[in-house]
């Protein structure tokens, strides 16, 4: 029998106010949802959503509000050099024993391009993301650092540590990166989609083994299915484009135009759209029987209250469609 996953809330930064988000967080926590993981951008997706909030001041208003396990995720190398992801997640641990967890990822050029340095192939990117993930690593269990790399880190040393190791999960959406991350990673932070149980084969036959495994879960929720299909299309259908194209984009303008002929229809085929609680629940059951341990659905739609409220009950009895 599977074990019932741990079922989390999205907090998106790209969607909504810091402020709401805050507001969100306490509710989920209310409702009974077990965590909540955090989105980090500089810029959104579309215009449409239209925030971009910081991920690491909300964590600690958001964290001090609640009670729950918090998690995020950031590219480092870029925008954020690896010893501030260090420092900041230092401090959030220390603040917070046993609720951070922090995810790595390779990056997209719409949030990191600010740096004006080239943006490289994936092959690059997910080189500078085990470097740097060695780099934030090494600072966290207090050692001092000099790296001469694709990222300079000259003479470093935290002197505000955790008291326990802080677990640090890596992003994948692809076997390739899966494979690459599982020989260093705590952890693996995914997406569902039609590459889900390659992408978990090829974490745990290359070093991932027994390490849990976190799959965010696009869904849109509202009680009229119709008015739902539409809230999707109007919220994310930027997001639904070619994995390559959302991380090689570097406007908001340039993704519009790219998203231009994506039809409700598309949306529908990447993101769960439902007026019945129980289509989620069974999502996470079936999640649960590949062995996943934190199922994070992320709400698309604008309308999260009436998601948190009326979902949280048939998310939490999972265990009971785990036969």
């Amino acid at each position: 029998m599977a074990t019932r996953p741990s079922i989390a809330w999205q907090a998106s930064h790209e969607q909504f106010p810091p402020e709401e988000l805050v507001r969100f967080a306490v509710l989920a926590e209310r409702c009974g949802f077990d965590a909540v993981h955090s989105s980090d951008h500089l810029v959104p997706w579309s215009e449409r959503q239209g925030h971009s909030g910081f991920s690491f001041a909300w964590l600690g208003a958001a964290m001090q509000a609640t009670q729950l396990p918090f998690g995020v995720i950031c590219a480092a190398g870029y925008r954020y050099h690896p010893a501030i992801v260090a420092q900041a997640a230092a401090t959030l641990a220390r603040l917070f024993p046993g609720r951070f967890t922090l995810s790595l990822g390779s990056g997209e050029a719409l949030n990191e391009h600010i740096t004006g340095e080239p943006w490289p192939s994936k092959n690059e990117r997910n080189a500078r993301l085990h470097e740097c993930a060695d780099v934030v690593r090494r600072l966290l269990a207090g050692e001092h650092v000099d790296h001469r790399g694709r990222v300079v880190v000259a003479d470093v040393k935290l002197h505000s540590l955790p008291d326990a190791a802080l677990p640090l999960f890596a992003a994948a959406l692809s076997p390739q990166t899966a494979k690459e991350v599982a020989v260093w990673a705590d952890g693996l932070l995914t997406l569902l989609g039609p590459d889900l149980p390659a992408t978990l084969q090829a974490f745990r036959e290359n070093g991932g083994a027994g390490k849990p495994v976190h799959v965010k879960v696009d869904v849109c929720y509202g009680r009229d299915l119709a008015a739902a299909k539409q809230d999707a299309w109007q919220q994310w259908r930027t997001v639904v484009l070619p994995r390559e194209e959302l991380a090689s984009a570097r406007s908001v303008a340039e993704l519009e135009a790219r998203a231009r002929a994506v039809t409700p229809e598309q949306v529908a085929e990447k993101v769960i759209i439902s007026a019945e609680p129980a289509r989620f629940a069974q999502e996470a059951a079936r999640l649960a029987a590949m062995d996943v341990s934190s199922v994070i659905f992320h709400q698309v739609g604008r309308d999260q209250e009436t998601f948190i409220r009326d979902c949280a009950e048939a998310l939490i009895a999972v265990n009971r469609m785990l036969t």
